[in-house]
């Protein structure tokens, strides 16, 4: 359950970023409401996950998660740049995740 819980702390985290950019600087309500309330949710659900995961293996895959996460949503709706250096090394972060995963699993 523990990661599952961290899958959900990440795209949480996504939401709340992406939430925060629609805020327009804590402007725009509806923005600052959803970064409130992912946050809150984010948060929740980490420390649920850091119940059952290494706090260095849980930590490490929700900022992968959510750094991943919030530049594919740049690219794909905020139009943030597509070079293959960016790509490059969210591929990078992506197998760090992966590795994580595959080597500090549980206590």
């Amino acid at each position: 359950m523990a990661w599952l819980f961290l899958i959900i702390s990440g795209l949480a985290e996504v939401g709340g970023v992406t939430s925060m950019k629609l805020s327009n600087g804590f402007r725009n309500w509806k923005g600052t409401a959803g970064a409130i309330v992912f946050g809150i949710g984010s948060f929740y659900f980490l420390s649920r996950a850091l119940e059952g995961i290494p706090l260095s293996t849980g930590y490490g895959i929700w900022t992968g998660i959510g750094s991943v996460g919030s530049v594919l949503l740049g690219m794909i709706f905020f139009g943030d740049s597509r070079n293959w250096k960016k790509l490059l090394f969210v591929g990078l972060i992506m197998i760090g995740v992966i590795g994580l995963k595959t080597t500090g699993g549980g206590h």
